[in-house]
């Protein structure tokens, strides 16, 4: 096999055993499993989430191996994997990379998940193969770059491959059939932005489609099914037709030396990643001035290019999902409420005082915030009081960074704030689940979660 970047990145993930994996990478996994358990809680009641999930038990078997997470309700994989893929990136507190500005956990696990229960994985082959498919999901969004982000949701498009990067690591698929799997899953991978703009329920496809269309792709390979060879780098794969700064070299960058799975990113605040920097650094200006939000005239948040595309479709939230996606919105939470969570957000969209906060709020491309990001998203503000202040607020590693990250109390704390949020398991239920994730490590057999 040719050893083109594609190659490479198929052989390193097929050939990925435990014992390469750092303790303290395997560790962080199994934070971020337990993150993404109180997303896919959290996210399972909500509407557009119910509907994937309704067509879901109806396309396929009522009963099956695999769980759908927050209820008691079992289907097969794939569709268990198209179920809690919705669910896990609704409430938008799954995890980020910054540098591929990419979501991988909403992706990973709930397609290695259903896999594994069907399979009957241990928990360190679980484990081993959500290391896989971070490490390659990431290096294909770094990979397809800033300009590929500006048009495509990178969670839907290099999603696809981590999942099936992911299945594949668990089906012990050759290099070979990795490679073939890569290729399947890089001619499915999909996701636009244009549904922030009339706030369609897209996003939740995204994902939903994402740890399917993987998980079908290793499947397939497995089977024998060929994939493109150079889905990825080839002279019509997604490199060519997704982006106009695509760099080769970052598909393979120092692996197995660089953990990228260790540089990811917690979500303290239940919105958007690009409007993090910018509330914490309203936060800490309002913190140490003894600011309330009445003696703010006018906030102008000093951010990235990225920030500005993606965030710049919403000026009047119609949604609550939506308002997720305002800066204005969630810099008003954090100076009248302290808090952007989710109920803050629910409770946000009809409120007068939200709006009229929203509307001082304003962004501006920062060449040195610009030049830093992806690698570093830093939040800068300018804030003028009602007295006349200008007061400049800087933040450069937002809560939840790698270097200001969340420690394994709080983000169970965090699991169990949107457990309840999502209410829709029993105390013994969600304990019993919290056990298995923590314990999951020396598992046997990886069975239902509770």
């Amino acid at each position: 096999m040719s050893q083109t970047p594609s190659a490479t990145l198929a052989e390193f993930t097929a050939t990925l055993a435990d014992d390469m994996i750092p303790d303290a990478v395997m560790s962080r996994c199994e934070d971020f499993l337990l993150d993404t358990f109180g997303s896919m809680l959290a996210g399972y009641p909500a509407r557009p989430v119910k509907s994937i999930r309704d067509f879901a038990l109806a396309m396929g078997p009522a009963q099956g191996s695999a769980q759908i997470i927050g209820s008691t309700r079992t289907t097969s994989p794939l569709f268990a994997a198209l179920a809690n893929g919705a669910a896990a990136h609704m409430v938008e507190q799954d995890d980020v990379h910054n540098g591929s500005v990419f979501h991988p956990a909403a992706v990973v696990f709930p397609a290695a998940l259903a896999v594994a229960q069907e399979t009957g994985a241990s928990g360190r082959q679980l484990l081993t193969a959500c290391v896989a498919g971070y490490e390659a999901g990431i290096r294909v969004g770094e990979f397809l770059g800033r300009s590929h982000y500006r048009i495509f949701h990178t969670t839907g498009t290099a999603g696809t491959i981590a999942a099936a990067v992911a299945v594949g690591r668990l089906m012990s698929l050759t290099p070979a059939q990795m490679l073939d799997a890569i290729g399947s899953a890089g001619t499915q991978a999909a996701g636009l932005w244009e549904f922030l703009r009339t706030a369609a329920d897209s996003k939740q496809l995204h994902t939903a489609k994402a740890a399917a269309n993987g998980l079908t792709a290793a499947w397939l390979a497995r089977d024998g099914f060929t994939g493109a060879r150079q889905i990825l780098e080839g002279t019509q794969g997604m490199g060519a037709g997704m982006s106009s700064d695509a760099d080769p070299a970052r598909l393979t960058d120092r692996l197995g030396s660089r953990w990228a799975l260790a540089e990811t990113s917690f979500k303290y605040h239940a919105s958007c990643r690009h409007t993090h920097p910018a509330a914490d650094a309203l936060a800490q200006v309002m913190q140490d001035n003894k600011l309330s939000a009445d003696d703010i005239v006018r906030v102008v948040t000093h951010v990235h290019q990225g920030a500005i595309d993606v965030l710049g479709a919403v000026t009047r939230p119609e949604t609550v999902h939506q308002s997720k996606f305002s800066m204005g919105t969630v810099l008003a939470l954090i100076a009248l409420r302290q808090r952007a969570g989710l109920p803050e957000f629910d409770a946000a969209l009809d409120d007068q005082s939200v709006a009229a906060f929203r509307d001082k709020v304003t962004m501006e491309r920062d060449e040195e915030v610009d030049t830093a990001y992806p690698e570093r998203w830093i939040g800068k503000v300018s804030v003028t009081t009602r007295d006349g202040r200008i007061l400049q607020g800087r933040v450069d590693e937002p809560k939840g960074d790698p270097g200001n990250t969340l420690s394994r109390q709080e983000i169970r704390d965090k699991v169990l704030g949107l457990a309840q949020y999502g209410n829709t398991l029993s105390d013994e239920q969600l304990h019993a689940g919290l056990h298995a994730i923590e314990t999951i490590r020396g598992a046997t057999q990886v069975k239902r979660l509770y």
